[in-house]
């Protein structure tokens, strides 16, 4: 008798599970057990023969027979994924899921409201967004699509300009602070001064940028506290409390500017930067949701005249 041929409900979990490195990422993405993913793995690997993946107590990486699988897999998973999704056509409004990857930044100002009009015109879509500063592929990660600032893209990404088109750094202190520190006249005086730095997930330190009269300089200062972008407002917190220096997009830190809890350190040396970019792979068939979405974006970022 001919052992039955692994299904595509199977292959899609194996390609599930690898692509989020485990088999609990992977359910709380797919809204599936664990233990149900674990199971169809299992089974996928007695048709087969093979073991696919390797299991630690930390994570799960494919053997070289399912990293061959996998790299196979991606594409004509994403070609099923296209042709079910051309019925989205025959619908009066498209409906699905949207994976996004976005920076906390934008998640934290731009995208609220924009994000907040699509799911009133887009009720049958279900937004999916990932809140992560560490620039990653998104194909890889499973993600529609992602929101960047000014890194550099592979060649085949499609980026779509979306929110404002100019932001800028912006460097504070506490009143407190400077009176008994004193206030820096230079970029290069942060060197002699208490900085509150923020670092990627990577653990790679920010650098701190300027500009002035064509003159750019970078600085790496040292300071008492060091935190990752999910937790700004406890550096910011930090920074009220007279602890030392803070410098972080204007948006974060023009509601204390404007209290008087901070103090402009340096305003005519504050980096200005292009805005971000929705980005998404040219070598895919775009999803209906997805779709929607650039169109949607697009068109608020030209109404606001940003685009």
């Amino acid at each position: 008798m001919t052992p039955p041929s692994p299904s595509l409900a199977d292959l899609a979990t194996f390609a599930l599970v690898a692509s989020h490195q485990g088999f609990r990422q992977a359910a709380r993405a797919s809204g599936q057990s664990a233990s149900a993913l674990s199971e169809a793995v299992r089974r996928l690997e007695q048709q087969l023969g093979l073991r696919l993946l390797l299991r630690t107590t930390r994570s799960v990486t494919p053997t070289e027979a399912g990293a061959l699988l996998l790299g196979r897999l991606r594409p004509a998973l994403g070609e099923v994924a296209g042709a079910l999704d051309v019925l989205n056509d025959l619908r009066d409004r498209p409906r699905g899921t949207l994976r996004l990857n976005v920076p906390v930044n934008a998640a934290r100002f731009f995208l609220q409201p924009l994000v907040s009009a699509f799911m009133a015109q887009y009720p049958e879509i279900v937004l999916d967004i990932v809140v992560d500063n560490n620039f990653v592929d998104i194909v890889a990660s499973g993600c529609d699509a992602g929101i960047r600032y000014g890194e550099r893209l592979e060649q085949d990404m499609i980026a779509v300009p979306v929110g404002p088109r100019a932001q800028r750094f912006a460097l504070a202190a506490a009143p407190s602070y400077l009176a008994r520190r004193g206030t820096p006249g230079h970029p290069r005086d942060l060197l002699d001064h208490a900085c509150l730095r923020g670092k990627f997930l990577s653990g790679a330190l920010t650098q701190w940028e300027f500009e002035r009269d064509g003159q750019t300089l970078t600085v790496e200062p040292q300071g008492p506290l060091t935190v990752t972008p999910t937790a700004f407002d406890l550096a910011i917190a930090a920074a009220v409390a007279g602890h030392g220096l803070i410098y972080l997009f204007d948006d974060w830190l023009a509601p204390y500017l404007a209290s008087g809890a901070l103090q402009p350190v340096l305003e005519d040396w504050w980096c200005s930067f292009p805005g971000p970019f929705l980005y998404y792979s040219g070598r895919r068939h775009v999803p209906a949701p997805l779709r929607a979405f650039i169109d949607f974006a697009t068109s608020a970022t030209q109404r606001r005249g940003e685009g």
